[in-house]
């Protein structure tokens, strides 16, 4: 029986990116057995698949250093795979394609379209035009492997059932408002939505629905703690404990509004319609949620930031351009959230 091994280590929204494509893979090879290799963190992602197994790597410790990724081949090995699906493309996993290469597994890594995205990315004589989206290069992979997977044939699945626990922490919540998420942070500067700018948002929504704020770390939890205190119905998701737990509303919501990042991605997986903000990046780049339509896309004004994007993960913030992002209209933005709320 093929064995598939999928490796994508990070970051979350690539990873999570992964699942309608895996979706389609085990619509059409129900009796396949995967395997997906990834940060221990990601594995509540794919605990929607029953048959799914799920490896987790330890960058830091178990397979730390050169000699790690040779643990972590035999590890692999071990693990008897047919098909080796590269979806990530970085150097541990090109170390790995050709050590799976040279013993006589069958092997396919993803195009990352480099030279593509340097015309995209650089300032001077940029092509602005649209790549191929992250979603159907994941599909360029299996197909190359021999697997016919076709994104057209997906299918979702129903919300997720939120455990009683979630629940006693969600009585405070009037239950007839709808539920919007707004994830306002991303992993760089230049993904983020100037925060004053976020709070009219949160505060004019706030007003007809629950609103529930996604983020993590420190800085992120003092910043979302000081609205979910401010404002009646918004509740910080972060005090659910766990990703699996923030699943579980997420695949609730009737509405994400997201930045760049991983949030949007999460969402976009289980139907929910989200908004997206778009700073030093661009969905050119192949990075927009799965099935979000350029309507319930927002992007900095070209026109006065020609350079944009400027990088795939909005790393590279070009002198005067850190408040690129204040061309996004927060009226538009709520305009467009409330079109979708209402199903105009």
């Amino acid at each position: 029986m093929p064995h598939v091994l999928i490796l994508r280590f990070s970051s979350m929204g690539d990873v999570a990116m992964t699942v309608p494509v895996i979706r389609c893979f085990r619509n059409s090879y129900p009796d396949h057995k995967i395997t997906v290799v990834s940060k221990k963190a990601y594995k509540p992602i794919f605990e929607e698949f029953s048959n799914l197994n799920f490896f987790a790597v330890d960058f830091k410790n178990t397979y730390k250093g050169p000699f790690g990724i040779f643990k972590l081949f035999k590890d692999l090995k071990k693990l008897k795979p047919t098909h080796i699906a590269d979806l990530h493309s970085v150097i541990r996993t090109h170390v790995l394609y050709y050590l799976f290469k040279f013993n006589f597994f069958k092997v396919t890594a993803l195009d990352k379209q480099r030279t593509e995205r340097k015309k995209l990315f650089r300032s001077k004589n940029k092509i602005f035009k649209p790549l191929t989206p992250n979603h159907y290069k994941y599909c360029e992979v299996f197909n190359k492997l021999g697997f016919d997977v076709d994104l057209s044939k997906h299918e979702f699945i129903n919300p997720l059932i939120i455990n009683p626990e979630t629940q006693n922490k969600l009585n405070e919540l009037d239950k007839n408002k709808q539920w919007v998420g707004i994830a306002p942070f991303a992993s760089f500067l230049g993904k983020v939505y100037p925060l004053d700018l976020t709070q009219k948002i949160i505060a004019f929504l706030q007003q007809k629905y629950n609103v529930f704020l996604f983020g993590n770390g420190e800085y992120e939890i003092n910043k979302l703690e000081i609205w979910s205190i401010s404002y009646k119905n918004v509740f910080g998701a972060y005090k659910l404990g766990s990703l699996k737990n923030e699943l579980e509303i997420i695949s609730n919501l009737d509405l994400m509004i997201s930045m760049d990042s991983a949030n949007g991605h999460l969402a976009a997986n289980y139907n929910v319609p989200v908004i997206t903000l778009w700073g030093l990046t661009h969905p050119f780049a192949g990075f927009a949620p799965f099935l979000s339509g350029t309507k319930n896309m927002f992007t900095s004004d070209r026109e006065k930031y020609p350079k944009i994007p400027t990088s795939a993960y909005g790393k590279k913030i070009p002198k005067g351009y850190q408040g690129a992002m204040r061309t996004i209209d927060c009226s538009e933005v709520i305009s467009r959230g409330l079109k979708i709320l209402n199903k105009n």
